[in-house]
């Protein structure tokens, strides 16, 4: 059994990033910070990791963390294990590979048809959250680079109007693993990655569906690519 992480960690505090939308709790905002460490992989599946540890790593006090770790385990994130804390649950390379395969089916064509759809100013106003995306990544600040990043898709794809679509991407999103952020960072290429928002945006933008359709293929082949990698 994987130890359980019960000792504070030596690096600097993971500060929480500025997240949009609204945020009914700080409650929220926790769980929202845990999940991209989840997704990004800086929290690893199978390790055990207490309550206290993580709120020393995202500077924050314990309570909420622990109510936000039982509300990711109520979606599968994650299992409580008894007077330890909690296991980050594990993710097939198989499971990994269907969820990308029903994000493709979906998010490309819908993303394609918002060329011709979307309304110009409101996709100008997903242009911050796009180069939040491009900030993080330049900082290596993973976690503030998976929240924007959700932040930016779930919200170019609300602008469909089909709210059980965000819906079924954003858990997919949730379920995802992408390990190999950090030696993206390390080798100084996430940056490029990052760009890609711009990229997309211009090309929804400009109006040019094939162009949107290039990116997103693009895009999204880099979660079982470059993204991917243990």
């Amino acid at each position: 059994m994987p130890a359980t992480r019960s000792s504070a960690p030596s690096a600097a505090p993971t500060a929480l990033p500025l997240l949009g939308g609204k945020k009914s709790s700080y409650r929220e905002r926790v769980a929202d910070a845990l999940r991209a460490a989840l997704i990004a992989g800086e929290l690893r599946a199978g390790e055990v990791y207490s309550a206290p540890t993580l709120a020393a790593r995202f500077g924050v006090s314990a309570t909420p963390v622990r109510e936000a770790m039982l509300d990711l385990a109520k979606e599968g994130l994650v299992d409580t294990v008894p007077n330890k804390g909690f296991r980050v649950t594990a993710v097939s390379e198989k499971q990994l590979d269907e969820y990308t395969h029903i994000r493709s089916l979906i998010e490309i064509p819908t993303t394609v048809r918002l060329a011709t759809t979307a309304d110009p100013v409101s996709l100008e106003a997903l242009r911050p959250a796009a180069r939040e995306i491009v900030t993080a990544a330049a900082a290596g600040d993973l976690v503030a680079y998976v929240e924007a990043d959700i932040r930016f898709h779930l919200g170019l794809l609300a602008l469909a109007g089909n709210a059980h679509l965000v819906e079924v991407v954003g858990d997919l999103r949730k379920r995802s693993r992408l390990y190999g952020l950090n030696a993206l960072v390390e080798a100084g290429r996430l940056q490029d990655s990052a760009e890609e928002h711009l990229e997309l945006l211009d090309a929804l933008v400009d109006r040019d569906p094939e162009a949107v359709r290039r990116v997103m293929t693009r895009h999204l082949g880099h979660v079982r690519g470059l993204w991917a990698a243990h």
